[in-house]
């Protein structure tokens, strides 16, 4: 059953199931929002473990998902430091909500290109996640790379993706950009990276290549995601 619903102020987008005994959590923009059906259909053909799935929106992508201020890379607005925020508001509200209606359940926290690299930083900053579905995450942010070299990730389950051709540019500076505008140049070697240290931790992950840039199949990229830390969490 899908729902609209309001939690602490911000618009939620509820899909329940019976005997669910996961919870998946997905920051989204409305492009994400329009995919959602589709995207709950394809989790459901990947995996027979019951879930429910609440995607948040999110209103300013460029700020919300962010840990850190940096300069825009595309028009004139730049990153801002709204993910401590959006944590706090995962941690202190909309858990607590869906824990009072439902119960305690594993948590899965997901999401796309900006909304993906912000589940790898709460991995990072808290244990409000069992596993971590990053589809395409943005792992190109300024310092991020050398934000990860020592720090401990607490989920116990990591899906990392990218498209094959996300890191393919004629143009070194510009390259293909994603929803915020940002260069994807250096993604390849970052992605790697990426999972070269969780997989150090002996943490369950995995890294998968999808064909396409950036904005190819976004919903099915999202459901393998979710579908694999299901299965392997």
């Amino acid at each position: 059953m899908k729902t609209t619903e309001t939690i602490g102020g911000r618009g939620c987008t509820i899909y329940t199931t019976d005997g669910a005994e996961i919870l998946l959590l997905q920051p989204v923009d409305d492009h994400d929002q329009s995919l959602l059906d589709s995207e709950v259909e394809l989790i459901q053909s990947l995996t027979e473990r019951p879930f429910i799935l609440v995607a948040l929106g999110i209103k300013d992508w460029s700020s919300e998902l962010t840990p850190w201020p940096a300069p825009p890379t595309f028009g004139k607005q730049p990153f801002g430091e709204g993910a401590e925020d959006t944590l706090g508001y995962f941690k202190d509200t909309l858990l607590p909500s869906l824990t009072e209606r439902w119960g305690d359940m594993k948590v899965i926290l997901g999401g796309y290109s900006l909304a993906g690299l912000f589940p790898l930083w709460a991995g990072y900053n808290s244990e409000l996640c069992d596993g971590i579905a990053a589809a395409s995450p943005s792992v190109w942010y300024p310092r991020w790379t050398e934000y990860i070299e020592g720090k401990a990730m607490h989920s116990k389950a990591v899906y990392l993706s990218l498209g094959d051709r996300e890191f393919r540019t004629k143009n070194p500076v510009r390259g293909e950009r994603d929803r915020s505008g940002a260069n994807p140049s250096n993604m390849d070697d970052a992605i790697r990276l990426q999972h070269e240290l969780i997989s150090a931790q002996a943490i369950a992950t995995t890294l998968e290549w999808n064909p396409g840039g950036h904005f190819v199949d976004s919903e099915k990229r999202m459901a393998k995601a979710f579908g694999w830390v299901v299965e392997n969490m």
